[in-house]
């Protein structure tokens, strides 16, 4: 009982501690990283999928990867799942993640969450 009041007043505190946000970034960004693309910040917060086809390898399906981002437009913060080439209405534009890295390649470990660089790319606007 002592550890879950423990765990539970832990919980609400962390709410009061102030952190400093990474300033959001054009380039390419990881997950937990921010970027900016020309209006919306973008914020992978996931790899839902990478089905890509290793680079050292023959297949019948290219196969494709799906972010999970949260995308924050003005006040409005929306949380999108993105496949990489394939354009997605955010606000008065379109949003597209334009590549993701490092390529796979057969024979190899699983990326690292940490490993995943994405550039995303917003056209439109204003």
């Amino acid at each position: 009982m002592k550890s879950t009041v423990a765990l539970l007043a832990a919980t609400l505190l962390s709410g009061c501690v102030t952190t400093q946000e990474r300033p959001a970034v054009e380039g390419p960004v990881g997950i937990g990283q921010t970027a900016y693309v020309d209006g919306p910040r973008v914020h992978p917060l996931r790899v839902v999928e990478d089905s890509r086809c290793p680079m050292n390898a023959r297949c019948v399906w290219a196969g494709r990867v799906v972010v999970r981002a949260a995308v924050v437009t003005g006040l409005k913060t929306r949380t999108m799942d993105l496949m990489l080439g394939e354009p997605m209405r955010v606000a008065d534009g379109m949003l597209t993640l334009v590549s993701v890295t490092p390529d796979r390649m057969a024979g190899t470990q699983p990326t690292k969450r940490e490993d995943y660089h994405f550039v995303f790319e917003f056209s439109g606007g204003l």
